[in-house]
């Protein structure tokens, strides 16, 4: 089955995406510096 293309991205779309695909590695960087703040 061949996907097709529907052209380039709207600006809340890439913006969605750039949540989605980072989002969760900047929670975990968050959370790791808070917890490593708080046991000092």
């Amino acid at each position: 089955m061949t996907l097709w293309h529907l052209g380039s991205l709207h600006p809340y779309e890439q913006l969605l995406v750039l949540v989605l695909a980072f989002g969760p590695f900047v929670v975990l960087g968050i959370v790791v510096w808070l917890r490593m703040r708080s046991e000092r």
